[in-house]
């Protein structure tokens, strides 16, 4: 989902980039980051799990700029249909996830994929 420009700068330390984004219709939001494999964000990841996200996806590259990159996604399943959040529980994990990455600095954004990102 993050389409990293660049490894030369972090928005926080170990974190190149965040993305909090839901598949249509944007009641279930996942969180997707760019981080650095060598220095991790440990305590934001552990915040993380401690919320309830657990890590769905990992991946190690070398960007174009040859910085290393790890891409995590994280998910958190919910009460409503298909393991979805209802809407109580949406507005809170929102709420947690602004609060969380606010303490290390950054300012969150959620967002709701088009269906072409959404299933590609």
């Amino acid at each position: 989902m993050l389409f990293l420009k660049s490894t030369s700068v972090t928005k926080a330390p170990g974190i190149y980039d965040v993305d909090v984004a839901a598949k249509p219709p944007g009641k279930t939001f996942g969180i997707f980051m760019a981080t650095d494999p060598d220095n991790p964000p440990s305590a934001v990841l552990m915040a993380l799990a401690e919320l309830g996200f657990q890590n769905t996806y990992q991946q190690h590259y070398v960007h174009k700029d040859k910085g290393k990159v790890c891409d995590l996604h994280f998910h958190k399943e919910g009460s409503d249909l298909f393991k979805g959040w209802k809407a109580d529980e949406c507005a809170g994990n929102l709420a947690a996830i602004g609060r969380l990455f606010g303490h290390v600095g950054i300012k969150i954004a959620p967002r709701v994929m088009s269906l072409a990102e959404a299933y590609a």
